[in-house]
């Protein structure tokens, strides 16, 4: 599957520049330093929707990461394969102008304004590909699958991080959320340090704004925790498959 640039409309250009100018108008303020970096690297700019085949040849040179267009979500024994493979999978189909604050799945914007961005820091793209790659070798146990995609949303898709003193945002569904940004932000939800095993544990509502965020000190410190990842899901693995002999 393809992206058809030519097949974008002018209201589809109209949605990706407000969302565009609507997110830059606050993000200087809440968003990483190394997504806001991100973002000039990658070119992004309200008045073009991303070319894609112009972003992989900016993500092959920075990092080797690729872009592989699907139609929608695709289940977890396709996504963890593409992610070991350096692919991050994306929608090339942008929500309507009458549906700007609200989808029941991920569009384009999210996809690609909120991740692909941080697909060109190194370290950031270390993680994800540690962490598919984990999960590659429980692919067939749902136990596991479902602990590894609780880090993969309170990191990856919901993830804080602070910096300077500040907390600031680099996880993608709130990059891309306008009332999630200033909201996961704010006095209201929890914001709980980052540590392994109670981010493994801890379930989520993927239909309503988050009311915790667990919040790291440096992508360093999520590389190195995979080992950690690792260790406990592991464990956990075992523990299961000994309660089932006996």
């Amino acid at each position: 599957m393809n992206q058809n640039y030519s097949k974008y409309t002018a209201e589809d250009f109209k949605v990706w520049r407000t969302l565009f100018e609507r997110q830059m108008g606050i993000l200087p303020e809440l968003a990483s330093e190394s997504y806001l970096k991100a973002i000039d690297i990658v070119g992004f700019r309200s008045d073009k929707i991303p070319d894609f085949k112009e972003v992989n040849e900016i993500l092959a040179r920075e990092s080797g990461w690729q872009l592989l267009v699907v139609p929608n979500i695709i289940p977890n024994e396709e996504f963890f394969p593409l992610l070991s493979n350096k692919t991050f999978s994306a929608t090339s189909w942008l929500r309507k102008m009458s549906e700007l604050d609200y989808l029941e799945e991920p569009d384009m914007f999210h996809d690609v304004f909120g991740h692909v961005p941080l697909l060109s820091h190194p370290t950031f793209c270390a993680f994800f590909k540690g962490l598919a790659e984990i999960a590659m070798k429980y692919i067939g146990d749902p136990k596991t699958t479902e602990m590894l995609g609780r880090m993969y949303w309170f990191t990856i898709e919901f993830g804080l991080i602070r910096e300077n003193g500040a907390l600031k945002i680099y996880g993608a569904g709130i990059l891309s959320s306008h009332g999630e940004t200033k909201f996961s932000l704010s006095d209201k939800p929890k914001h709980l340090p980052f540590d392994v095993a109670t981010v493994l544990e801890q379930d989520y509502d993927n239909m309503k704004i988050q009311d915790k965020y667990f919040v790291i000190e440096s992508f360093e410190q999520l590389f190195q925790s995979l080992d950690e990842i690792e260790i406990y899901v592991s464990e956990k693995f075992e523990k299961r498959s000994l309660q089932t002999v006996a």
